[in-house]
């Protein structure tokens, strides 16, 4: 006989561990499979090392600056693989301190792969266990593409395994992560090329923060590449790797060529089709505003279902699935409207609400903008004068906040507390009658006119 629990959770990222430690504080009886350390993408390959790599190039900026605030201060080198050591000790913490999680909650943690054997009964590893409610939490991968040479590159998974900093790189990819990395590199010391296969990078991002953001990659050295197509890699006799582009600019003598082009999700170890389980073209899992799947018992979060990749977002639909099954709140479910999120991009942006196109799309001549861009404070006493660009999208005659767009030094942190107000509603006057605190960047949300 299987081994029977209330709760099952597939995967050990961050909404895998979220609905079985929710669920069993409701007193459910539950288990999680992951065959790999826990946390998932976000603390092992993702926001955790990202965020780290982050500050070291923001610290390679401020170092950057430091005389012009009167500091006579010399760089005598960056060690990429000290910062790599200590980040990992870091990320290996995390995942002790998990183990202790899931045993604190009496969530018993099954360590291999599983897959489907029908609507309530699992695999894993030669046993068979049962649950009357399964969750897919098993996230996405990187995308590799499907050209010569391909496999020479790297993904976002091989950038956090580099044990030292390549001197010139190459990085294919249009979204959050392709930026993000790219920033870091070029802060760091390496030499970066951007290639991307469309017009614009950050495509879904209002168009002030994507323009804004270009224009401050390329003040920063990053030689961008739009409307490229990338052929193949190869790599020369002496270990250095030559990208070849279609219409663009091919590179010669490579470290790395780092591709952010998507990820796909984690589905085909499951044979989802055993128990009927819908995903679309991609492979994403469908599910509805309540998580459940097509299939009666068996639900998905996360980054598997395609919806608003954000580990946040796993956590919150998570809990409130558990609060839903297992608490007695049979209307918790998450609302993925106003969600908002934050690239570590150099400068950083952060966003909330509709894009000035969306809005327009939706209710026409009753948007109304306020905007901005200026120098921040801090910029005024250095000689690389960085833009900060702010965005209200207000609607109707109330002037309703449905939107705000930050970015500049700052926006990662000040986006928070705003993503509170408009997700309560606030208007333009609730803003207006806010008294600024001065002197900040983040007043300008306050006294915009």
């Amino acid at each position: 006989m299987p081994k029977h629990y209330d709760l099952i959770a597939i995967g050990g990222g961050s909404g895998g561990l979220s609905v079985a430690q929710r669920a069993a504080t409701h007193g459910a009886r539950c288990a999680l499979v992951e065959f790999g350390r826990l946390g998932g993408t976000c603390v092992n390959r993702g926001c955790v090392p990202k965020k780290i790599m982050w500050y070291g190039a923001s610290l390679a900026h401020t170092l950057g600056e430091a005389a012009d605030y009167g500091f006579d201060v010399t760089s005598n080198g960056f060690d990429w693989a000290a910062l790599v050591a200590k980040r990992e000790d870091y990320i290996r913490a995390i995942n002790r301190w998990y183990d202790t999680y899931l045993a604190d909650a009496a969530v018993d943690r099954i360590k291999a792969r599983a897959r489907f054997i029908d609507l309530h009964t699992l695999e894993v590893a030669g046993e068979r266990y049962s649950a009357a409610h399964i969750v897919v939490a098993t996230g996405g991968t990187p995308i590799v593409p499907n050209v010569p040479g391909a496999k020479h590159g790297i993904t976002s998974d091989g950038f956090f395994e580099l044990k030292e900093r390549p001197k010139s790189a190459a990085v294919v990819g249009a979204g959050y992560i392709a930026v993000e990395l790219a920033g870091m590199l070029k802060a760091m010391g390496s030499q970066v090329s951007l290639y991307l296969r469309k017009q614009h990078l950050l495509r879904p991002f209002d168009a002030m923060l994507r323009e804004a953001l270009m224009e401050a990659m390329l003040d920063d050295g990053i030689n961008i590449f739009p409307r490229s197509q990338v052929q193949a890699v190869e790599r020369q006799p002496d270990g250095m790797l030559t990208l070849l582009c279609d219409q663009c600019q091919s590179i010669q003598n490579l470290d790395v060529v780092l591709w952010a082009i998507g990820r796909a999700p984690n589905t085909a170890e499951l044979d989802l089709a055993a128990v009927g389980v819908e995903t679309d073209a991609e492979g994403f899992i469908r599910t509805d505003d309540y998580q459940n799947t097509n299939v009666q018992g068996i639900y998905a979060i996360g980054d598997v279902t395609g919806r608003t990749p954000l580990t946040p977002v796993a956590v919150a639909a998570g809990r409130r699935l558990a609060d839903r099954l297992f608490g007695g709140q049979p209307e918790r479910r998450l609302e993925y409207e106003n969600i908002p999120t934050v690239v570590f991009s150099h400068p950083p942006i952060g966003t909330v609400g509709l894009t000035e196109d969306e809005a327009r799309a939706t209710h026409g001549a009753s948007v109304k903008i306020y905007q901005t861009r200026f120098t921040s404070m801090y910029h005024a006493m250095t000689r690389h004068k960085l833009k900060t660009a702010m965005k209200l999208v207000t609607i109707g005659p109330q002037e309703k906040i449905v939107g705000c767009h930050i970015i500049g030094p700052g926006a990662d942190e000040m986006l928070q507390g705003f993503a509170v107000a408009i997700r309560m509603g606030a208007t333009k006057r609730d803003f207006d009658d806010t008294v600024a605190i001065h002197p900040t960047s983040a007043e300008e949300l306050v006294t915009l006119r």
